[in-house]
């Protein structure tokens, strides 16, 4: 739907330009070194077992207790960045977690592996939800989706580009008497440090704290992101507000099915290449990346189609669900290595691309305070997802021996999601029957730039 571009709207669509331009790229940053440094443990997995005792189960058990610990301090952690800014607590949290990442060169054990990934949950709990917090304060409903896209897209770019890197830093085994795998945390825990500090330096607190915008787009962009919502200061009703809608339990559940598939897939794609027996590291890592080219196709199509088709969220989810159980029950089918490969990439265009839809569902219906408790959340229930599916695929290529029979979990888990989709779709329903003022909104001329 388009509607005839005011003097607002002129203001409005040139103030998100550059906040997409200027704001967009350091949030991209934020998460695409938080993806790598949460997931090059991946690559190291081999060596792990070889030099510190950790099998397949245990590995995975530790890949996943990094989101028990992330999951459990997101909720105060986006209420602390509501209160003290952006600035201040997106820096905090990717210095501690490039420290932390470092620290991994210290594996020894299990144990020691269980402590550092619970560690580095800690440390960069609040980041993603922090970060769509932001996107309600700057950006209107219409180019949320979009954000998010762009957002998933580093995630999804990092997974491409840091594999390949990652196997690359494993060859400098034996360098200054240090393992590969431990180069591969120094060296890619630095960056991470050096960002945060940028950060503080690069990123405003609000629209108003923008010294790139003038202050009728500063003022604009506020309005339309915000609107004039009452704010509570109270935690603990702040929680009770975002906790009594009760379409958000329901996507929390989709989310957290989703989040089993996305995370088993994205801490065994490795020890899958390698079973096809690719040895090389490099080469592991340059065919590990296939996988996240499918998810960069999926965040950068879903939401376009989106914005072309406004209130179409819960259609979107459906189709791209079962189109993502459909690619992966075809993965189990096939025997040919390079055919597998390419419908696992498939598979992510609907896993991953699938995401953006959860949270432009959310931003439509949750504003001021109560999103960055709403937010943080559905991404609590989702991380759990995110223990619970590397712990799965850990534990049935242990039964199996073949990396690849995890795709039966991700086939279990995306059906228990789709199933939840026809109860979203009622509820709401019921959320907007009892809420009329929140309506999609008319895309001004303007914005169809």
């Amino acid at each position: 739907m388009t509607a005839p571009a005011t003097p607002s709207d002129l203001v409005h669509a040139r103030a998100t330009r550059k906040a997409f331009v200027r704001l967009m790229p350091l949030l991209m940053a934020a998460y695409f070194m938080a993806f790598v440094d949460r997931t090059n443990v991946g690559l190291a997995k081999t060596s792990l077992e070889i030099d510190a005792g950790i099998d397949a189960a245990a590995y995975g058990l530790g890949a996943g207790l990094f989101f028990l610990t992330y999951a459990a301090l997101e909720v105060p952690s986006n209420l602390i960045l509501h209160r003290i800014g952006a600035k201040v607590w997106i820096s905090r949290i990717a210095v501690t977690w490039g420290l932390i990442t470092m620290a991994m060169m210290f594996i020894s054990s299990p144990m020691v592996f269980y402590i550092l990934r619970l560690l580095l949950g800690a440390a960069e709990a609040g980041l993603y939800p922090g970060i769509m917090y932001l996107i309600t304060t700057w950006f209107a409903q219409k180019d949320r989706a979009t954000a998010v896209g762009l957002i998933l897209t580093a995630s999804s770019v990092a997974f491409i580009v840091a594999n390949p890197i990652g196997g690359a830093l494993m060859k400098m085994d034996g360098i200054a008497g240090l393992h590969g795998w431990q180069w591969l945390f120094i060296l890619e825990g630095i960056p991470t440090v050096l960002l945060g500090i940028f950060i503080y330096f690069a990123l405003p607190n609000s629209p108003a704290t923008a010294p790139w915008l003038e202050p009728e787009e500063a003022r604009e962009l506020t309005r339309r992101a915000l609107g004039e919502q009452p704010e509570e200061s109270r935690p603990g009703a702040i929680i009770r507000n975002a906790m009594s809608k009760p379409f958000l339990l329901t996507i929390a559940a989709i989310y957290f099915m989703n989040q089993i598939a996305t995370y088993g897939v994205v801490f065994f794609v490795p020890s899958i290449v390698e079973a096809m027996e690719v040895t090389d590291s490099f080469m592991i890592g340059l065919i590990s990346g296939v996988v996240g080219i499918g998810a960069v196709i999926g965040v950068l199509v879903v939401p376009r189609v989106l914005k072309r088709n406004p209130g179409t969220e819960v259609q979107l989810i459906g189709i791209t669900t079962a189109a993502a159980i459909a690619m992966a029950l075809t993965f189990i089918s096939l025997e040919n290595p390079v055919a597998k490969m390419l419908v696992l990439s498939a598979t992510m265009v609907f896993i991953v691309g699938v995401q953006p839809l959860y949270w432009s569902v959310l931003m439509a219906r949750l504003g001021g305070v109560a999103a960055a408790a709403g937010l943080a959340f559905v991404n609590t229930i989702g991380l759990t997802g995110a223990f619970v599916g590397p712990y799965a695929f850990g534990l049935t290529e242990k039964a199996t021996g073949s990396p690849s029979s995890g795709l039966w979990v991700l086939a279990g888990a995306t059906c228990l999601g789709l199933l939840c989709v026809p109860l979203l779709k009622r509820m709401l329903a019921r959320h907007d029957r009892e809420h009329p003022d929140v309506q999609p909104e008319a895309v001004p001329v303007a914005d169809r730039i």
